[in-house]
Order: C-alpha cells, then sequence, then structure tokens
C-alpha cells in the first residue's frame, strides 16, 4: 500500500528503492550480455564446429543473405546484433499492452524476468542461440516499459519529488550498466562465455526477487480510471499539426545522428579487440571494459551538462533544444575523428592504437550525446500534443529501432574498408545531423518553441539505452 507521507529511501516512497534496484539488476544482465554478444559470435559461436549446431540458424541466415547478400563472420555477427537491439525498442510496445490489458504489471514482469533469465542461460550453448535471443526480446519487452512505469504511480498527483525519482531511478540504471562489463565481461572473456551469460542470468534473478519483495510497496496492477483530462479531448490546432510533421520529418536524422553512438557495443568493439593497445600492467583488459568506461564517463557529463547549462543561462540565452542537439551532433564528429586519427596513426607506424585516441573518443563522444539523448526526448515529450503524447514518445523510439539496424549493416563494412575510412564515415553522420539539426532551428524552430498556453507534457524517464 502507498503512503504519501513514506519518506524511507532517499526521502521518497520505499517503493522506489526496490524498483530502482530491480532495474538496476536488470540493466546488469541485459548489459553484461550485450557487451559479450558481439565477441562471442565472432570468436567462436560463429565459426565451424559451432554454427551448424544452432537449431534454425541456416534458414535465419537465408532470410538475413537474401537482403543484405553473402555475409563473412563479421558483417553476419554486426547484422544479428543489429537485428536484435534493434527489436528491443519495438518489444515494451506489446509488453504494454499484454500488462494493460491482459495480465497486470505484477504477472507480466514476473514473465518478463523468467524469460530474460532463461535466455541468458540458453546463451551457453550453441543449439539454443536463436531461442535466446526470442526469450530475451520477449522478457525485456514484458519487463522494461511497465517497471519503469510503477514509479510516477509511487507519487500523488502534484508531489515534486516524482522528478527526482526518474533521475534515481537513472542513477540505479546506470550503475548496472557500469557493473555488467566488469563482472560478466570479464568472466566471459577471460573463464568462458558460458560463465558471463551465466552471470547475467543470475542477476535477472536477483533483480526478479527484489521486485516480488517489494510488491506490497508498488503501485496496484488496476489503478482507479479517473475522468479523462479535458487537454486531451482538445482538439489539434494547426500548430500542434505543423509541430508534429516537423518532428516525424527530423526523425530519420535523429536517427542518422545515434548510430555513431550505438556502433560502440558493436563494430567498435571488435576493432578495439583487434587493433587497440590494451595492455595494463603487462596484462591484456577485457575489451568489455571499455563499455564500463563508457558508461561511466556518459554519466558524468550528463551530470557537467545540466551544471553546463545552468551556469550559462544565467549569464546568456540558453540555446533551444533543436539547437543543443546540433552542438552535441557537432562535437560528436571530433570524438570519430579521434578514432580515425588513432587508426591512421597506427596503420602508417604498423603499431596498434594507442589507448589515449580511445579515451578521447569516450571524452568527446560522451560531451556530445548528453546534448543529444536526453535533449532529444525532452524535445519530442514537450512538443508533443497532450492528447498524442504517448504515441509522439513511441515514434521517437523508432528513431533507435532504425538506428541499431543500421549500426547491423554499417558496422558489417568494418573488414571491407579501412578503420580510418570507418570512423570517418561516422563521423560524416554525425556531421550531417548536426548541419540538419541547425538548419531545421532556423526553417521551422519556432514550431518546436515552447508554449506557454500548452498543457505540461507527460513525464518520461530518461534511461541508459539511449544513452
Amino acid at each position: 500500500m502507498n503512503d504519501p507521507n513514506d519518506r524511507s529511501f532517499l526521502g521518497h516512497p520505499r517503493g522506489l528503492g526496490y524498483i530502482a534496484f530491480a532495474e538496476a539488476w536488470e540493466r546488469f544482465s541485459y548489459y553484461g550480455m550485450q557487451a559479450l554478444l558481439v565477441l562471442y559470435m565472432i570468436n567462436r559461436l560463429l565459426h565451424p564446429g559451432h554454427v551448424e549446431h544452432i537449431a534454425g540458424f541456416i534458414p535465419f541466415r537465408h532470410l538475413i543473405e537474401s537482403l543484405r547478400g553473402p555475409l563473412d563472420i563479421q558483417p553476419l555477427a554486426s547484422t544479428i546484433f543489429g537485428l536484435y537491439t534493434g527489436l528491443v525498442y519495438l518489444t515494451p510496445i506489446a509488453g504494454g499492452l499484454i500488462a494493460d490489458r491482459w495480465l497486470g504489471r505484477t504477472r507480466t514482469i514476473t514473465i518478463g524476468a523468467l524469460l530474460m533469465s532463461a535466455g541468458h542461460f540458453l546463451m551457453a550453448f550453441d543449439v539454443t542461440f536463436l531461442l535466446a535471443l526470442t526469450c530475451l526480446l520477449c522478457g525485456v519487452g514484458c519487463f522494461k516499459g511497465n517497471l519503469a512505469s510503477q514509479v510516477g504511480g509511487l507519487y500523488a498527483t502534484g508531489d515534486n519529488r516524482r522528478a527526482d525519482a526518474f533521475q534515481i531511478y537513472y542513477i540505479f540504471i546506470n550503475g548496472g550498466v557500469i557493473a555488467a562489463p566488469l563482472i560478466a565481461g570479464t568472466l566471459g572473456e577471460v573463464y568462458g562465455w558460458h560463465w558471463g551469460f551465466g552471470a547475467a542470468g543470475v542477476g535477472m534473478l536477483i533483480g526478479l526477487t527484489i521486485y516480488l519483495l517489494g510488491r506490497k510497496y508498488l503501485p496496484p496492477d488496476s489503478p482507479v480510471v479517473e475522468k479523462v483530462d479535458q487537454a486531451k479531448k482538445t482538439k489539434l490546432t494547426r500548430r500542434d499539426k505543423l509541430a508534429i510533421v516537423a518532428l516525424l520529418i527530423l526523425l530519420p536524422f535523429l536517427t542518422i545522428a545515434v548510430i555513431p553512438n550505438q556502433q560502440i557495443f558493436n563494430a567498435y568493439l571488435v576493432w578495439a579487440q583487434d587493433h587497440a593497445d590494451l595492455i595494463f600492467f603487462g596484462k591484456k583488459m577485457p575489451t568489455t571494459w571499455l563499455i564500463t568506461l563508457d558508461s561511466i564517463v556518459s554519466v558524468s557529463f550528463l551530470f557537467i551538462a545540466v551544471i553546463f547549462w545552468r551556469l550559462w543561462s544565467k549569464k546568456f540565452r540558453e540555446p533551444a533544444e533543436i539547437t543543443k542537439i546540433s552542438i552535441g551532433s557537432f562535437i560528436a564528429v571530433t570524438g570519430m575523428l579521434s578514432l580515425a586519427m588513432g587508426a591512421a596513426i597506427a596503420a602508417s607506424s604498423g603499431g596498434k592504437v594507442a589507448i589515449g585516441w580511445l579515451i578521447g573518443f569516450h571524452v568527446l563522444n560522451s560531451a556530445g550525446f548528453a546534448n543529444v539523448f536526453p535533449v532529444s526526448l525532452a524535445l519530442y515529450a514537450r512538443v508533443a500534443p497532450a492528447a498524442l503524447s504517448a504515441t509522439i514518445i513511441g515514434i521517437y523510439y523508432l528513431a533507435f529501432f532504425a538506428a541499431n539496424n543500421l549500426v547491423g549493416w554499417i558496422g558489417g563494412l568494418l573488414e571491407k574498408i579501412p578503420a580510418t575510412q570507418f570512423w570517418l564515415l561516422h563521423a560524416a553522420l554525425a556531421g550531417i545531423a548536426g548541419i540538419t539539426f541547425f538548419l531545421a532551428g532556423r526553417i521551422f524552430g519556432h514550431l518546436l518553441a515552447p508554449d506557454d498556453d500548452k498543457p505540461a507534457p507527460v513525464e518520461v524517464p530518461a534511461d541508459a539505452d539511449v544513452a
């Protein structure tokens, strides 16, 4: 039962603690598996002696190659990765419908957690690889959105703690993301792939246990249906319609903008494994640790960006959201140029890419995307008319579905073109996005500007999936 006066967890309801810890373990399991996925396919699964044991893989590969042509191991692994991570942004829609219309949140979340656990454990066997990915996709769909939706339900209308609650929730998410490569990634790379996937499965079971233990402190499965807000009955104005058109026009360019960052889990790991100098104190650092480095730097720059713009606004006019996205995309270009320069120097000297170039990439890329991911989500959430707010956010996430699929396709070019050109291609994508958003701000930025008469947008939690 929810107590409006409950402040037992960091000044918030006790239920927030259970949700935050459960989500942290779910993200630990998800990112632990994702950090290993491409490396596992390239170093073991897709090689002779293993690939022929995968149940259903021949027709699955035939379907992929009917669209892309014959693929070698690295491009094939990249395509599978892109397809999997892209679908992750679609399955939560079905999971939400299942919870709302049939099973309720508790049952749906429980089923999702069990499916994810099963998927992680099945990853340890060649024969069940495709079944494992299917279980993981269905599990994420049932678990993720339904758990996040319970955060807001912990607070009464007008409770100002709700906004802070999503920040706390986001911090716990990133805690899981940071720990995943260090534990599951290290176990998988150093001691055996099945140990890494097993750790991810155990993490998911821990998350489920925490959720069920705290169930009595969480919102009920079937909230009371309130009278529809008058704002949702209001017909769309001409400005609303034009603003929606503007958001739709920008969606393909948002897709282009996020491709460089999403490549970190795919071709970047493969390239770094073979071409970067990852030796520390005489031992090679597990490649997956680069994901932990990126997570730490990304979280740091999210806070830095907030502080920077607050200080900036005290002396200067703060840029519009669309301008911030443009600035962030241009900064991200320099991160890709860091990789391109490191690759070029290594190619000319015959050595490996110095770790400094990789660190430079993570710093510059994170500085850029701190002004792309959360800002773009805020833009779409604010501009969306109240009657279509949920729909617009769903459409927003289609950009990430498309981006991850393109990441898989573009990642396949890694073995076909020099690394310098490969990273320059990603720099060009970020640059095109930056130019487009800059011009869009000049052409129809007024349609996306704040409207004081517009109802407050629905709060949407930030997520590490788009960071």
